[in-house]
């Protein structure tokens, strides 16, 4: 197990709560999770640790939520992903650490006012589907999505960024959020796997730590059911800045 002071584990311990409640409520809070993980361990330690709790949560998401998934928008973001993973591992490989995380801030930040000015834009409309979005705006967020995802487990924020640019309603933005994860969080598995991050203290670790990732699942559902759209898109944008300025510290 990994060897941490009390604090350490208060701290990890709030991470994975944060986790659960991401993944059933708000998608952009697994922001503050990804604070804490790379506050308490090293940078690459913390992205296969938290990886295995975000698969976690991910159960709960696709219980919750997997029919309410716009399989067309997955299907149109999916090259943009798997672009944006190649060049994820390639950059984690190789980058240090207070490059990433400096670059994912700004161009978090950079996207954070692209969305906004675009929804000032638009025409104020009661969406009962999700917008389509078009193929560059799909490629930009889909290959930044995968890149993010790959190498600080911080592709949450960019995909909110990318369901509120497209006027995504909740329970969409929740269902299609659920799936993306789920199959991109297995597909970085081998990744992570073949550059020996899942060593055993991680496992323990992540063994004590999952149902914590549970109670806060549980918690989110019903968070989730007291959300209108207007208050969780305020939501969202709020803890990607939260994050974003976290990640340029």
């Amino acid at each position: 197990m990994i060897d941490l002071d009390p604090w350490g584990w208060a701290a990890l311990g709030a991470a994975a709560l944060t986790i659960g409640v991401s993944k059933t409520a708000l998608p952009g809070g697994s922001i503050l999770a990804i604070a804490l993980f790379a506050a308490v361990l090293p940078a690459r330690t913390s992205t296969a640790a938290m990886l295995l709790l975000l698969m976690v949560g991910d159960v709960f998401a696709l219980i919750a939520y997997r029919r309410h998934a716009h399989w067309p928008t997955l299907l149109r973001l999916a090259p943009a992903v798997v672009a944006g993973l190649l060049l994820g591992f390639a950059f984690l490989a190789f980058a240090g650490d207070g490059v990433v995380r400096r670059a994912i801030g700004v161009i978090l930040l950079l996207m954070i006012g692209v969305t906004l000015w675009r929804r000032r834009r638009a025409s104020r409309t009661d969406a009962v589907a999700p917008a389509s979005g078009g193929l560059v705006l799909a490629g930009a967020y889909g290959t930044l999505g995968g890149f993010t995802t790959m190498v600080a487990n911080a592709g949450g924020p960019v995909m909110s960024m990318y369901f509120l640019a497209t006027r995504t309603p909740v329970q969409v933005f929740l269902g299609t959020s659920a799936w993306f994860f789920a199959i991109i969080n297995v597909i970085k598995v081998p990744f992570l796997a073949g550059i020996g991050l899942f060593t055993g203290p991680v496992l323990l670790t992540d063994a004590i730590l999952a149902p914590l990732v549970v109670i806060g699942a549980l918690a989110g559902l019903r968070l989730a059911r007291r959300l209108n759209q207007r208050v969780f898109d305020r939501i969202v944008i709020a803890l990607t800045v939260a994050g974003a300025v976290y990640l340029l510290l």
